[in-house]
């Protein structure tokens, strides 16, 4: 039986990011529609001056950061891996083949505004690494880690501590799962 690639998201997009993102490109294609309305039949329905012929790029510049979503697909069968940046159906990523798959671990780090992030990372070949998901939330980060040690069948590090790694019990982990 062929096993389907594991794809680790982002969270979705909040809608009101969406609505302004594609404000953004409507007005950025209204502008170069008018251009070349201007340019190839001298007719124009906006008033143009420099600062608004550069805007549209300033648009696309915006719809694109609003709207752009990370992936991680893992095909499992194949060993291989891809982190994408994906806007609607453009995904730009290429596949990274993995060998030997050692253990997933989770860590914290310190962001600039001295608030914590929590992360995945998947250590594979002897000490090199894969930086999978970053999440403001201990569980939720625990969750993606666990799910994908399971997939894997390898070990779960919990590095959250500095200095004071752990292993985790991931039969433990199952059994809080099931337990109501």
């Amino acid at each position: 039986m062929e096993k389907r690639p594991v794809i680790i998201s982002e969270r979705k997009r909040p809608f009101w990011r969406l609505i302004l993102a594609s404000i953004c490109f409507t007005l950025a294609f209204t502008y170069i529609l008018d251009f070349i309305l201007l340019v190839f039949f001298d007719l124009s329905f906006l008033n143009h001056s420099t600062p608004q012929l550069i805007s549209p790029l300033y648009l696309i510049g915006f719809g694109v950061s609003l709207s752009i979503h990370q992936r991680i697909y893992i095909d499992i069968e194949h060993s291989k891996f891809r982190t994408t940046k994906e806007i609607g159906p453009l995904k730009i990523g290429r596949w990274i083949t993995i060998k030997n798959y050692e253990y997933v671990s989770l860590f914290t780090e310190k962001l600039r505004d001295g608030s914590t992030t929590f992360s995945v990372n998947l250590w594979y070949d002897n000490n090199c690494h894969f930086s999978l998901y970053s999440e403001p939330y201990f569980e939720s980060a625990l969750e993606i880690a666990y799910h994908l040690s399971e997939e894997l069948n390898i070990d779960l590090l919990d590095a959250t501590i500095a200095h004071d790694f752990k292993w985790i019990d991931k039969e433990a982990l199952k059994a809080q799962e099931t337990t109501p």
